[in-house]
């Protein structure tokens, strides 16, 4: 059996693009895919979880799983080299297309695969600690980060509306039903109440 695994992290992502990817290799290697499983879960996920924690299960010797590249299969090191060493001892074979490896049980596909995870997980390392670095130069310098907090804005969303509130909230208004007249959210126009606008 050949199977095509797709992964995406969320439903924002679109999937077409690997599908793409794999119809072409697959047309090109002369095979045809027996089985496709797609999903849209974060790697960080339970193998369990996941759809591919399922298929793992079945897979027998002589199978190929198909992927654009290995990262779609895991998220650290750990997890991918756990899959294809299941794979490696069932006798499946993972073929990647974007890296281009045909992983198997032989030795030099193991020192590969490790490599590959190795690189992988330090390059995740890598941009991590590049972001953080940036993220402490940006406080360092005292720019702000984030959103600005509703709090700060209170005073001018409620500017010359408070007369209008307080009449709404002496009608027995609902405070939800207040903040849908004002078309402000409803945290804010609690948290504006609750910190003693008169």
């Amino acid at each position: 059996m050949i199977y095509a695994y797709i992964r995406t992290s969320t439903e924002k992502q679109n999937n077409e693009n690997q599908r793409f990817e794999i119809v072409n290799f697959a047309a090109a290697q002369e095979l045809s895919i027996d089985r496709w499983i797609a999903e849209t879960i974060s790697s960080r996920k339970k193998l369990e979880e996941r759809k591919l924690g399922r298929l793992l299960k079945h897979l027998k010797s002589g199978d190929i799983l198909i992927a654009c590249e290995l990262s779609r299969l895991g998220r650290n090191l750990l997890q991918i080299m756990s899959i294809l060493h299941h794979c490696m001892n069932v006798g499946c074979q993972v073929w990647t297309i974007k890296d281009n490896y045909r992983l198997g049980a032989d030795i030099q596909s193991k020192v590969l695969a490790f490599a590959f995870g190795l690189s992988a997980e330090i390059e995740r390392d890598l941009i991590s600690q590049r972001t953080k670095n940036s993220l402490d130069k940006l406080r360092a310098e005292g720019r702000h980060l984030g959103r600005t907090k509703g709090s700060k804005n209170k005073v001018t969303k409620f500017t010359g509306k408070e007369e209008q509130i307080q009449c709404l909230l002496a009608q027995k208004v609902k405070k939800i039903k207040i903040a849908q007249i004002l078309k402000i959210n409803y945290t804010t126009l609690y948290r504006y109440l609750r910190t003693g606008a008169k």
